[in-house]
């Protein structure tokens, strides 16, 4: 068996590792030092133990009670990104969405552009099929490796996998390791001036410079939940630390000292607002994990 070069911490607060700056303490905390460590530590690990992935924290709501079980940190691990053919980029879970799609333009390959918009990993964004401007994370895999509890890493097709809006099934227990994404020849300087052009849209709209996780609900069928939280007059609404940003109603911002109780009452209070008002059930697109003090 491979030694563990990687760090394990116990009881580590994880309101540092989110973008929201919320969360309780992670029972056990491991930040492997790559991928042969991570199996390595994987396969020593007690069979019922509850894993938990973490990357760079946003789509993430950690309750203050925090998580039993052992989170597995790729904020900046889990990184190689390497081109394997003309058009396909290989990209290991850790890859902060923005770096990939920089690192496709250099190639002079097209299609990872609205990557950029996207405020996480690229293994949360397999995870839930993230999108932004209009692209989806799906639409351009081709492949991708997974990895079980025991350390057994596999490769599956993209096509084994049921693909929906925010919403991924059929990983059977497996977590994704990396990804091969197939993309198109094209110019790199248009590329970046598209990322350019994306990224500068994304900071007039949404509150990019706060505490927040990025988008709260799902956008339903034909509409955008942002328009329905707005019409409720609930844009600058707060329940604790926890505000509807004024910028952009889809978006919660800690406005220095909110909980994720604040968060999560606050989240509650806006989708009975908007069932009461338009007859709409929202969605999160947030995940929520942990336990409550």
């Amino acid at each position: 068996m491979t030694e563990k070069k990687g760090v394990l911490l116990k009881n580590e607060p994880l309101a540092k590792y989110t973008s929201w700056r919320v969360g309780g303490p992670a029972e056990k905390m491991y930040l492997p030092e790559g991928r042969e460590d991570l199996i390595a530590f994987l396969t020593v690990l007690p069979e019922q133990e509850e894993i938990y992935w973490l990357g760079l924290g946003s789509n993430l709501l950690v309750r203050d009670g925090g998580i039993h079980g052992t989170v597995i940190n790729t904020r900046g691990r889990l990184k190689v990104m390497q081109l394997v053919d003309t058009n396909k980029v290989y990209v290991e879970a850790g890859v902060p969405c923005a770096h990939a799609a920089r690192f496709c333009t250099e190639l002079g390959l097209t299609g990872a552009e609205f990557l950029a918009g996207i405020p996480g990993t690229m293994g949360g964004a397999l995870k839930m099929n993230a999108g932004a401007f209009g692209g989806e994370t799906w639409n351009i895999v081709d492949t991708v490796e997974m990895i079980n509890a025991n350390g057994r890493v596999t490769k599956r097709a993209a096509e084994e996998f049921e693909v929906a809006y925010r919403a991924v099934s059929g990983l059977g227990g497996e977590w994704f390791l990396a990804v091969e994404l197939k993309l198109s020849k094209g110019e790199s300087e248009l590329s970046q001036q598209k990322i350019k052009s994306l990224l500068e849209r994304r900071a007039l709209t949404q509150p990019t410079n706060k505490p927040t996780c990025g988008s709260v609900f799902k956008n339903p069928p034909g509409d955008y939940a942002a328009r329905l939280i707005e019409a409720c007059g609930l844009k600058g609404y707060a329940i604790g630390g926890a505000c509807v940003s004024k910028k952009h109603a889809n978006f919660i911002e800690n406005t220095g000292n909110a909980t994720a109780a604040d968060i999560e009452g606050l989240i509650a209070y806006i989708q009975q607002q908007v069932d009461q008002n338009h007859s709409v059930k929202l969605q999160t697109e947030v995940c929520r994990v942990g336990d409550s003090l």
